[in-house]
Formats: structure tokens, sequence, C-alpha cells
């Protein structure tokens, strides 16, 4: 049986956040994947490309995975009823129910991260236990059907870590071997454990104004969950 896989698009999405597992999960076989949003309207991401919904909410199908990637949009979702209830019917059936970057947050705004260990973006993670979750650093994190991924990039490996347990080890180490995913940076700068000090402050004040917005939007979620 197809299995169908379905990612939330939204205006301001981080594409690679969508992009990345969209190309992997893509390449599994027997898979269908959707790109949901209210209507069919193209989006902008948060980088400026734009994205093209293949089926809305009222259309999408009972999906095996729900993914919610992050994004500067993610503020907004928290805060749209219409978006959450339309997370919270499908991850009630879903055998998966996962989320890339900040789209945890969404997950929690929903009530999906209730007494469940999850992971974010590393600039939000203070964040998670106030939606009722148990922050854990780490790339991939997995609280029974529930998987998150981390930043950005981590999407990747969450979409790998996926991949083997629709199919098996085998099947995701050759989505790996196609993608050619080795990687390899320049600069060993991508966690906040290992950028120089100097960087982790500048990338710190980058995000502080987008932290304290959420933070609110973070609280006002929690307290219509009763989390407060």
């Amino acid at each position: 049986m197809t299995l169908q896989i379905g990612f939330l698009l939204f205006p301001q999405v981080q594409q690679l956040d969508l992009t990345g597992p969209y190309d992997v999960l893509a390449s599994l076989p027997d898979v269908k994947v959707h790109l949901i949003w209210k209507d069919l309207v193209p989006v902008i991401a948060s980088t400026g490309l734009v994205l093209k919904p293949t089926t809305t909410f009222a259309d999408c199908p009972a999906l095996d995975v729900i993914c919610v990637p992050g994004g500067s949009g993610v503020g907004a979702l928290m805060e749209d009823e219409e978006t959450l209830a339309f997370l919270k019917a499908q991850a009630a059936n879903a055998r998966y129910v996962t989320s890339v970057c900040t789209g945890s947050l969404v997950l929690g705004a929903a009530g999906l991260l209730k007494g469940k260990r999850a992971t974010t973006h590393w600039a939000y993670h203070e964040l998670l236990p106030t939606l009722g979750a148990t922050p854990v650093k780490e790339r991939v994190v997995r609280d029974g059907n529930l998987f998150t991924g981390g930043g950005i990039t981590a999407g990747i490996d969450f979409a790998l870590t996926l991949a083997a347990e629709l199919y098996d080890k085998a099947t995701a180490e050759r989505v790996q071997l196609q993608l050619e995913y080795a990687p390899a940076p320049p600069f060993d700068a991508g966690s906040p454990a290992t950028a120089p000090a100097s960087v982790l402050e500048v990338a710190r004040q980058q995000a502080a104004d987008s932290l304290k917005l959420r933070r609110v939007i973070t609280e006002r979620a929690a307290a219509k969950l009763n989390l407060q």
C-alpha cells in the first residue's frame, strides 16, 4: 500500500527544513508526498523560493506521516486555529507525527508535545518546556511515534532515521548514497557547542528579537492548552 506522506507548506517556511527531508522521503519506494496548505496558491519561503502546494487541508488524504517544517512563519501558525485543527486531526491516526527545526513549536501549540521528549533549533530550545515537552539537545529525537529534528539541516538526518523505520536500514542507506549525503563541512561551527564564541554571540543577537516574539506566542499557546 502506498505510504501517504505530507509536509505542511506555509508562507515564510524555511525551505531546507522542507526540501531536505522531502528529497529523502520522496526517494523511498511506493510513497506519495504531499505539500499541504489552505489553498493551492504558491507561497514564498523565508529566503524567497516559491513553492506550490499540491493539496489543501480539505482535500488531503489521511496521512501515514505528517511533517511540520520550521521557518520565520511559525509564529503565525502557532496561533492559526485552522492549521492547528488540521494537524491534530491528522496526528490522531498518523503512524508518525514529525517536525523539523521550529516546526516542533507548531506541534507544541497543537498540544502534540505534552509529556514528550523533543528537539528544535538551538536558538529556540528553551521554549520547548513551556509547551509541555522535555527538551533534548540531539539532532533527532524520538518519543513513541513522535520524531523531531533539530535545526534545518538536521531534517536530512531525521528523514533518513524515519526512512529506516518505514522500510529498513538498507533502504535508508541506499537513499543516503543516492543523495551522496556525506557531510564534511569546511568549518566546525554548526553547533553552539563548537562554534567560536564570537560567532555564537552574533548569532544569538540576530535571533534575539525572534526569540522574544516567539516566547510571547509560546506562552499564549501554553495558556490555551492549560500548561501554565
